[in-house]
């Protein structure tokens, strides 16, 4: 009845894997007592997990993107304990759990981490920032985020159930063939990236439609801000690499499930397929993490330089060439694997050529900040940490670009540490410093500077100390996934990493600090204004959070930068003459309901509870069915109801523009900001 299912499923292999599980089980078991004590089931039902709004749905990415950010960074952690001391000893986590550790944190950190991330900051300024109302699809929407949360359920859930794959979070045959990894944990990790892999190709439909279709009037291709250039080129290699990936991992379930012969070596198989499918997904989810981040430093460095942004055009045709490059450098991550010299030259040469476009956005950022009013911003800080280190990072992925050097370092700790120092710096900065700089915009109350600005500190001295040894090991021959040595000239090198990851927890805990006093003190960082730090794109013209419509009359844009010229020519707060109704999706729990079948349905496969798989399977096509027959799915705020919700806006907003007696003394003002008080 259960198929595989037994108790012998329970982690009691292992003291560190009992933990693990006891961690993750009580976790969860403290948010539904939270949530129980406060009595807030039906408000996280109605206002948060049924929701469609865009702006609800980023946030909800967003904290399922910090709760894996923690998860993977234990496994880091754990990793680099064991490396600093498993000098001529086993340390203490046993190869199979080492493996297990590696596997999770490559998979937590890419799918479950950054991704939802990277979603979670699209939803919630792209729409604005075109002049939008929502996204294309919203239900769609809403779907995305629980595809998504349900692929990171099952990784969870392997932490207590069963074990995660020991082949990497590659999953390269034949390591993840079912004759090497006969378990449950390489079918864990198929199903979670098939079942979030939808969810991903989902959401890139959702913006391409979005942004090309419904960018307010007058807002031409060339007079979008670049978060949402890079978000639109973001979203196209979203449409085409995903399914690649999907492709792949369902061809390596079918050879696992039913015998077949894809990527074996023999009867026909062949393994090279599997990997050159992986990484034609591989190479352009580099950039698909990358171009958003850079999106975010474009509006960063713009904003707190109060300086239009040095070479748009450039910033713009550069993220073009980098979308279009991305899809022709996939091979140069198997060098090492036999090909011809001619085809890894191709490759070699066109990964330099992708370093131009890259340079040109650095430069263009450095002269944006030159002779700029800067101010130095948390976000600022995550910008120029960025600058700095990816520089670095760059310059060691033009030597692997190399093919006999590839060749020499590729599985050395050197990979490690040039991965990692384009990832780091280059996603999570990038998001870290959107995050700060869109929380306000988001839940209405600016984040505590001086606790961001430390956490930028021990974030960065953290990555230095963590990664640059790795850079000497490579040199000196380490290998990278090794669980234990017999080298003592590697030692020190080690513990200085383990000492860097010491320093990045520190870092984390500045910024579980910097939620926590900000929260404790929302009502004196109140955001009234919308606009904290005199933005120059169109979402800083609504309120902060904004209304569930956005805006209660679309912009009409004329130039690039279209907030800072409706400030500049004084109608960025002009009242319109009339309101009208506005019909916005209602909120469905068909979503959260699809997210939860798919979970099932993936866990069902997993242990091979063939019932179960057929039970959910026709469950999740009924849901889709019924949704089909949904003949209303909107709702109608009232012109009434967006006026008096515009009232109270704009009455706020007039008290942090001027004082009350001197509104009182400025008849125009007091006409275009306060109904009834001009005479």
């Amino acid at each position: 009845m259960f198929g595989k299912l037994t108790i012998d499923a329970l982690p009691f292999y292992s003291w560190v894997a009992m933990g693990g599980a006891a961690v993750t089980v009580g976790g969860v078991l403290l948010v539904i007592a939270v949530i129980t004590y406060f009595g807030k089931w039906r408000y996280l039902w109605t206002e948060w997990l049924t929701s469609v709004d865009h702006k609800r749905i980023g946030i909800m990415y967003i904290v399922l993107a910090l709760v894996m950010l923690l998860r993977g960074f234990v496994d880091a952690i754990m990793m680099r304990a064991q490396q600093a001391f498993a000098l001529d000893s086993g340390g203490y986590l046993p190869p199979g759990h080492f493996d297990q550790i590696f596997s999770s944190h490559g998979t937590i950190m890419i799918f479950f981490m950054a991704m939802p991330f990277m979603t979670g900051l699209l939803n919630i300024a792209v729409p604005q920032q075109i002049g939008t109302r929502d996204v294309a699809f919203p239900f769609l929407n809403s779907v995305s985020l629980f595809m998504t949360a349900a692929g990171a359920g099952l990784v969870l859930i392997s932490l207590v159930i069963g074990k995660f794959s020991t082949a990497g979070w590659t999953g390269y045959p034949p390591y993840s063939g079912i004759e090497y990894s006969p378990g449950v944990g390489t079918d864990y990790w198929i199903w979670a990236l098939l079942i979030s892999g939808v969810g991903s190709t989902l959401a890139g439909i959702n913006f391409v439609v979005t942004i090309l279709k419904r960018r307010a009037p007058g807002m031409t291709l060339m007079r979008m801000p670049l978060f949402t250039w890079t978000a639109l080129v973001t979203s196209i290699l979203m449409v085409f690499a995903f399914p690649a990936l999907t492709v792949a991992c369902a061809l390596l379930g079918l050879d696992r499930l039913f015998g077949m012969h894809f990527f074996t070596n023999e009867d026909g198989g062949n393994l090279m397929n599997y990997i050159n499918l992986f990484w034609i997904w591989g190479h352009p989810e580099v950039y698909i993490l990358i171009l958003p981040a850079f999106g975010v430093f474009s509006e960063v460095v713009a904003t707190f330089s109060g300086k239009r942004l040095y070479g748009y055009r450039s910033l713009v045709y550069a993220t073009v060439a980098i979308g279009l490059l991305s899809f022709c450098v996939w091979l140069h991550h198997f060098f090492t694997m036999g090909s011809s010299e001619n085809v890894n030259a191709v490759f070699g040469i066109a990964t330099m050529i992708i370093a131009i476009p890259t340079g040109v956005k650095i430069f263009d950022w450095l002269l944006t900040m030159f002779r700029g009013r800067i101010r130095f911003h948390p976000s600022m800080y995550w910008t120029i940490g960025f600058i700095v280190t990816f520089v670095i990072g760059g310059m060691s992925g033009v030597l692997l670009a190399m093919p006999p050097a590839d060749y020499l370092m590729h599985n050395s700790t050197f990979l490690v540490a040039h991965f990692h120092n384009m990832i780091i710096p280059g996603v999570l900065f990038g998001y870290l410093a959107g995050f700060s700089l869109w929380f306000p915009k988001a839940v209405g109350f600016t984040l505590d500077e001086r606790w961001g600005i430390r956490a930028f500190w021990f974030w960065l001295t953290g990555f230095y100390l963590a990664f640059m040894p790795l850079y000497v090991l490579g040199f000196l021959g380490m290998p990278r996934r090794m669980e234990n040595y017999n080298i003592a000239e590697w030692q020190p090198y080690l513990m200085a990493a383990a000492l860097g990851a010491v320093l990045v927890l520190c870092g984390i805990a500045c910024q579980l600090t910097q939620l926590i006093v900000s929260v404790r003190q929302w009502r004196e960082r109140r955001d009234l204004s919308g606009d904290p730090w005199n933005g120059r794109t169109l979402e800083w013209l609504t309120s902060s959070p904004p209304a569930p419509y956005n805006f209660a009359v679309i912009p009409t844009v004329t130039a690039r930068d279209a907030f800072w010229e409706m400030k500049q020519q004084g109608t960025a707060y002009r009242r319109p003459e009339r309101y009208e109704d506005i019909y916005m999706p209602k909120n469905t729990g068909v979503g959260v309901v699809l997210g939860v079948l798919a979970f099932v349905l993936g866990f069902a496969i997993v242990w091979q509870i063939v019932w179960l798989v057929a039970v959910s399977g026709v469950a999740m096509l009924a849901t889709v069915v019924i949704r089909c027959f949904d003949d209303d799915p909107d709702i109608c705020i009232t012109a009434a109801e967006v006026e008096a919700t515009e009232n109270r806006r704009f009455e706020t907003l007039a008290l942090t523009k001027k004082q009350p007696q001197e509104a009182e003394q400025d008849p125009a003002f007091a006409a275009q900001m306060l109904p009834g008080r001009a005479t």
